[in-house]
């Protein structure tokens, strides 16, 4: 009997990752030469061949057999950023009126009238405050805020309002009115004050496509596969080519989410799966910003983000690294379900890029949630990266296929319930 015990669980691990074979490096193909042809014309982010990608995900999605997501009529998760262009920033201290080059409003009001007798928040960028870190929280308040930032942070603040009148606010998430105003060695205490400011704005829509598979014995525990399927559009030419395709950043990513999903249809999961492929991951990770906030983060028991899966890691072939993978067991849950491959998932090997960081994962860390990205990409030395010539020819479909392949094993006993990856220390994750 005894042999029996010490048997059985290898068969199983063969069995699952048998399973796993059911990946097809043709379906890899086909869906990566549809995402970084051409005529997707690198997938900017508001851009025609964003929603020419978004199109084709949504059939796929389709095709699938995935639901969409509770409340949702279909695939399409939209929702809206918006451009901000300063007309009139309008400042009066203790009675007397103030340079505009001493505020700045962020949000999207068209126009604010505010004074000391208003109902605003009010908060403090202090002297021993890292200004860009304040600056990230608070202009993602959630009530009209006024900001008094010490003098300390007065070329920082200068060399951000230049930024702004010379390219612009940037994208802005749907907040409320935040005015910061810098305060200066000649200011005493404010008995008094005034702003009135007014912007243009225009709004911007956007959209993730996100489906679920329901699970059979835990459906309101959530298990997330994610990748993004924005690039950066238009290039520099090189070669009298201008497009830069993005097939390695995040195709492969995406292309590994949907084969996933047909592959979770064919085995259904106890708790319920969420594939979302996120907008916006380039200019600000704004696709995952918004899915993180239409849940409830203690729901979900973890987020398997996949970013450029397209070549070999730097640990060779049967291999990927985790970003963030000392933050949480999640790696050593999906080593252990991987014990009777070949496969293996290693910690990141390049801590100083800060990957965890910069991508959709992030913003569900911050949460909490076990979220964490598996990739390949040797990003010291990847002269592809961000540029014209990420094109599917580069890519090592073998690789991709086997990797997906290993990521449906591994995760298997955590949408089972058997496995649940310990949470984040979200107080050490740094907002993006």
């Amino acid at each position: 009997m005894r042999k029996h015990y010490i048997i059985l669980p290898a068969l199983c691990l063969t069995a699952l990752f048998a399973q796993g074979q059911q990946i097809k490096k043709t379906e890899v193909k086909r869906i990566l030469s549809v995402l970084a042809a051409d005529d997707m014309e690198g997938r900017e982010t508001f851009k025609p061949g964003a929603e020419k990608a978004a199109v084709f995900l949504e059939k796929e999605f389709a095709a699938a057999g995935l639901q969409p997501l509770k409340g949702d009529n279909d695939f399409r998760q939209s929702f809206f950023q918006y451009d901000t262009k300063p007309l009139r920033q309008d400042l009066i201290l203790n009675g007397q009126p103030v340079s505009s080059s001493r505020v700045f409003v962020t949000g999207v009001e068209t126009h604010i009238n505010w004074n000391q007798d208003s109902k605003v928040e009010k908060a403090v960028i202090a002297a021993g405050d890292s200004f860009e870190n304040k600056l990230r929280e608070l202009k993602r308040s959630t009530m009209p805020t006024i900001v008094w930032v010490d003098q300390a942070h007065n070329e920082k603040f200068g060399m951000y309002i230049k930024a702004v009148q010379q390219h612009g606010a940037g994208k802005q998430d749907s907040t409320a009115a935040v005015a910061f105003v810098l305060k200066t060695a000649d200011d005493g205490e404010f008995d008094s004050w005034s702003l009135e400011a007014k912007q243009e704005v225009t709004r911007l829509p956007l959209c993730n496509i996100a489906g679920m598979i329901p699970g059979t014995g835990k459906p309101e525990e959530y298990v997330i596969f994610s990748g993004h399927y924005d690039h950066i559009g238009f290039q520099k030419p090189v070669e009298q080519d201008s497009i830069a395709n993005g097939a390695d950043d995040d195709a492969s990513g995406v292309t590994a989410v949907l084969l996933l999903a047909r592959y979770f249809m064919a085995h259904p999961p106890v708790r319920s799966i969420l594939f979302v492929a996120f907008t916006g991951e380039e200019i600000g990770g704004y696709g995952s910003r918004y899915f993180s906030r239409q849940l409830d983060p203690e729901k979900i028991i973890a987020m398997f983000n996949i970013e450029m899966i397209g070549k070999e890691s730097k640990f060779g072939k049967n291999s990927a690294f985790i970003t963030g993978y000392e933050r949480s067991n999640f790696g050593e849950i999906l080593g252990k379900n991987l014990a009777a491959s070949k496969f293996r998932f290693h910690p990141d090997p390049y801590p100083e890029q800060q990957l965890f960081y910069r991508s959709d994962n992030a913003t569900l860390a911050r949460l909490g949630v076990p979220a964490h990205t598996i990739s390949t990409t040797q990003i010291d030395k990847d002269e592809l990266y961000h540029s014209v010539n990420d094109e599917i020819e580069t890519l090592d479909l073998d690789n991709i296929t086997s990797i997906i392949q290993a990521i449906a094993t591994s995760a298997r006993s955590i949408v089972d319930g058997k496995d649940t990856p310990t949470r984040i220390d979200k107080s050490t994750v740094t907002q993006r």
